[in-house]
């Protein structure tokens, strides 16, 4: 069986744990996948790191198109993000629906979870920076270096958690209390390419107009993303 070796930004993890067994089956074609946040990415492919197909940001693949490590003209934009909060299963939801009660939701948290690493946790960082009120929360705040922030929610150690949408539903036992209002925000663009050095070009360019495709947009949706 042909092997594909992706690697893709967390933010799609869970569309293609649903979309790459169907994919399988179909095409005959396996996919390897590895997940991690985009700037980690970046880093393995400028070390060197072997794949034929990358999902990243759509700032991180033009960065690496621009690098020569990814064809240009395979780019495809996949899915639009939006940065979401959670809580634990079972508890209330605060309200974020407006700025004001946004920053009094965070203000009064015990502990808000984000990640050092991901586009949503650099974002995070700016937007209470901007709300000046970044001391106090990073005072309190449980920084995730790595994986998900929603984790810390079900262990007790956050009452909140912030990252995209599509990445908080990977986790049980929490709820999604919805986006961070969406003009407080820039969606993040997801996007996918074919590596230039890549050994199975034509099952990349293949996956990619697939996922490309109207017929995966329900399992985008599902898993938090907007087509």
């Amino acid at each position: 069986m042909e092997k594909i070796r992706m690697l893709s930004t967390l933010g799609l993890m869970g569309a293609m744990r649903s979309l790459s067994s169907a994919y399988e089956a179909a095409s005959g074609v396996r996919i390897d996948a590895d997940f991690a946040p985009t700037q980690a990415l970046l880093k393995r492919l400028r070390e060197g790191e072997a794949a034929d197909l990358v999902i990243l940001t759509r700032e991180g693949l033009d960065e690496v198109i621009g690098e020569g490590r990814v064809v240009a003209a395979s780019a495809a934009d996949l899915a639009r993000s939006y940065v979401g909060i959670a809580v634990k299963a079972g508890h209330a939801h605060p309200d974020i629906t407006t700025e004001a009660a946004l920053r009094k939701t965070v203000l009064a948290a015990r502990s808000v979870a984000y990640s050092r690493l991901g586009a949503s946790g650099i974002y995070f960082a700016q937007l209470i920076e901007r709300m000046g009120i970044a001391a106090e929360i990073n005072a309190r705040a449980t920084i995730v270096q790595q994986g998900f922030t929603a984790e810390r929610l079900v262990s007790g150690e956050a009452d909140l958690a912030v990252q995209q949408i599509s990445e908080l539903k990977q986790v049980d036992g929490i709820e999604v209390v919805g986006p961070i209002p969406h003009d407080l925000q820039t969606p993040a663009v997801f996007s996918a390419g074919r590596m230039a050095n890549a050994t199975h070009a034509s099952a990349a360019d293949r996956l990619l107009r697939y996922l490309a495709s109207p017929e995966v947009a329900p399992v985008l949706r599902e898993s938090g993303l907007e087509p």
